[in-house]
């Protein structure tokens, strides 16, 4: 299976008050998003601006919002989400409050609670990453019932923890689980894109879907930015743009124009609080990258 990428996808960075530039923007819009309307209308301004992909974490908070989806079908069946887990500072919290056990009894799902919560077990006992993979992916998947997921990420947090231990076959475990399980592809977050391909290669995951900060500046990009600009001409996977704006210290259309014009670029993620930057970086995107306003306007017209 193989999921067809949507060029551009719209992310929650904003909604979790997320900013590696300003700690000031970052409390202010945590506080602005605390309510589900305030994100929900943001949704809905990407939505009829033709976005349709939702590429989330699975905090608490993004429940709800899966709630009112499914209360108005009709108004969202387009709407695609793509899951990243873990949210790892729920985990962080609550080994920190309740132990190791007492977080894997929370967050077990209740399928048969009993037998969930020994088959965590048994799996930490035996160090059997499988085992326990299966349990906790379906309690973060759960809050996604009946919505569409055809990608799943694997968080950068985990994914760059495994590559630094070399445990590269997790890779190959959560890809299978997420394949198996859900109908899905795996995706891979990471900070170090020329590092982490060929490790997924080397497990089997060919053409893989990965997810890494790429701009102009090199911003946040390990390896340099010639490095990256180097495994993007291989051509060996599939690639979405994160950070194209280096967190604002790049102009929009100067983001933008270099973005598009780097090869191998599948889909850019790209986070706003309004609907007004939405619509800008969509005209920007429209300018620089036509395939994406021809995809978009067929959306718009319900002929995807």
């Amino acid at each position: 299976m193989r999921a067809k990428l949507d060029r551009l996808l719209f992310g929650d960075n904003q909604f979790f008050g997320v900013n590696h530039m300003s700690e000031d923007k970052a409390r202010a819009q945590a506080m602005r998003f605390r309510d589900a309307a305030a994100v929900m209308e943001v949704l809905d301004a990407a939505l009829d601006a033709g976005v349709r992909t939702f590429m989330c974490t699975t905090h608490d908070r993004i429940s709800a919002i899966c709630d009112r989806m499914r209360a108005n079908p009709e108004r969202y069946k387009e709407f695609t989400f793509y899951p990243s887990m873990p949210y790892a500072h729920k985990y962080a919290n609550a080994v920190t409050e309740e132990g190791m056990f007492g977080a894997l009894k929370r967050f077990l799902p209740d399928e048969g609670r009993l037998s969930a919560i020994l088959r965590g077990g048994m799996a930490v006992a035996r160090k059997d990453l499988e085992g326990l993979a299966a349990p906790l992916m379906d309690a973060e998947m759960k809050m996604f019932r009946g919505l569409s997921t055809p990608v799943i990420f694997l968080q950068n947090i985990v994914v760059d923890l495994l590559l630094g231990l070399g445990a590269k076959q997790a890779f190959r475990i959560f890809a299978d689980q997420v394949r198996d399980r859900y109908r899905a592809e795996p995706g891979f977050i990471t900070m170090n894109m020329p590092r982490l391909l060929p490790v997924l290669e080397e497990v089997g995951i060919d053409n893989p879907i990965i997810c890494a900060n790429i701009n102009k500046l090199g911003f946040r990009m390990s390896g340099g930015l010639e490095a990256n600009e180097r495994v993007l001409r291989s051509g060996r996977f599939r690639a979405i743009a994160m950070s194209v704006f280096a967190s604002g210290a790049i102009p929009p259309e100067e983001a933008i124009k270099w973005v598009c014009g780097q090869p191998n670029i599948a889909s850019i993620v790209f986070g706003a609080s309004r609907g007004a930057n939405i619509r800008h970086t969509c005209e920007l995107v429209d300018r620089y990258w036509p395939a994406a306003s021809q995809e978009r306007r067929a959306l718009s017209a319900g002929t995807v």
